[in-house]
């Protein structure tokens, strides 16, 4: 993963971080080093369930906070794109390695905003949809494809203030976050945001059916081998279910020490 600065129109600076999957990296793998202590890094890990509205919560702090805001699911997202495209199901696990290897995943900082990139595609458009979603909580089972991502995520921890969101940030990912959260909700609210998400975009939709994704997307993130979607000891629990975004955003800001 090589991190690198550039300029865009208008002199707009933000910075890309690509990464090259291990078989692609000179000198093969690396180990990463949490220099975050010796840089002065702040970051901010927050886990949760799908749908529990980590990324909406997550921009928001970030950006009143003057961080960098770091979506690990789009970036598995971008991997499970990939393999949809290639045709390869969730079931054969070779290939889907094989795809992820053979992957680039790129993350851009445009005015704040986070755009992925795969193979050089801005494919931000296209990883959020219900069957991606569905082949990505399928395929992060599988430690190969995790370690791919990990050892960017943790690249990026150690350079930059952040806020990241995920499954594992906290247990994984950034183990010595300054701050952890456990972002939640009851699955009939996370059902009803997301019935009222995909109707406003005029998605033709089913809350049972909403519902019943969701809770099987719990058991599989929550029982996976590799890296399973847990509350850590110290991480501070959040239950969003009555509570508005504004609301949240403070709560967790409130917990911010430097």
């Amino acid at each position: 993963m090589f991190p690198y600065s550039k300029y865009s129109g208008g002199g707009k600076r933000f910075t890309e971080y690509m990464f090259l999957p291990p078989n692609k990296v000179e000198g093969g793998g690396e180990k990463i080093v949490d220099n975050r202590k010796e840089e002065n890094m702040y970051n901010i890990a927050i886990d949760g369930p799908a749908g529990a509205g980590k990324s909406t919560i997550a921009k928001l702090v970030a950006k009143k906070l003057g961080f960098i805001y770091v979506d690990t699911g789009s970036m598995y997202r971008t991997l499970a794109l990939a393999c949809i495209r290639a045709g390869v199901t969730a079931q054969e696990k070779e290939k889907v390695v094989d795809v992820c290897n053979n992957s680039e995943v790129a993350l851009e900082y445009v005015d704040g905003n986070q755009v992925v990139r795969l193979n050089g595609e801005d494919v931000s458009a296209f990883i959020r949809t219900e069957e991606v979603g569905n082949m990505t909580s399928s395929i992060a089972v599988y430690e190969p494809v995790r370690e791919i991502l990990v050892k960017m995520q943790q690249k990026i921890a150690t350079e930059k203030d952040l806020v990241m969101d995920g499954r594992d940030i906290g247990s994984v990912v950034l183990p010595n976050a300054e701050l952890k959260i456990y972002l939640t909700a009851s699955v009939s609210t996370r059902a009803r945001r997301r019935y009222k998400e995909l109707q406003e975009k005029g998605v033709e939709c089913n809350i049972n059916d909403i519902e019943r994704d969701i809770e099987e997307r719990d058991y599989r993130d929550m029982n996976r081998e590799v890296s399973p979607l847990t509350q850590t000891e110290d991480a501070i629990l959040v239950d969003s279910s009555d509570m508005t975004i504004d609301e949240v955003v403070d709560k967790i800001i409130g917990y911010v020490s430097r």
